[in-house]
């Protein structure tokens, strides 16, 4: 239980690093980038693998390139659902996606590197 507050309050932080990094994602609090982080963890595990695969042989023929696509489609979607994190448009959200997946496997390999 723990470990998992500790990645959402960390997932959090990566949105806040996303919205500094990058001019076209901007979240308000440190609150809503929270509740956004919550959204997205919940996005990725329930509507994610059914959009994949839906998606599945577009993502076959672009050798995996749609699956960009559909992560910045659920950022984009967060951020149309949720008060104080907002994406300036679909160009937007696939670098906002790319930017806060980076940063969380950053943050997850430190985090899970330091416990070892």
């Amino acid at each position: 239980m723990g470990s998992l507050l500790l990645r959402w309050l960390l997932n959090a932080l990566a949105l806040l690093a996303v919205a500094y990094l990058y001019p076209g994602v901007r979240v308000e609090s440190f609150f809503s980038a929270a509740v956004a982080a919550l959204a997205l963890g919940l996005a990725n595990a329930l509507i994610r693998p059914i959009l994949v695969v839906l998606t599945l042989p577009v993502t076959i023929i672009t050798l995996g390139l749609f699956l960009f696509v559909i992560n910045a489609t659920l950022f984009w979607l967060v951020a149309q659902v949720i008060k104080g994190f907002y994406v300036q448009g679909f160009l937007a959200a696939l670098v906002g996606s790319i930017l806060y997946s980076l940063i969380t496997l950053v943050v997850s390999w430190v985090v899970s590197g330091s416990r070892k």
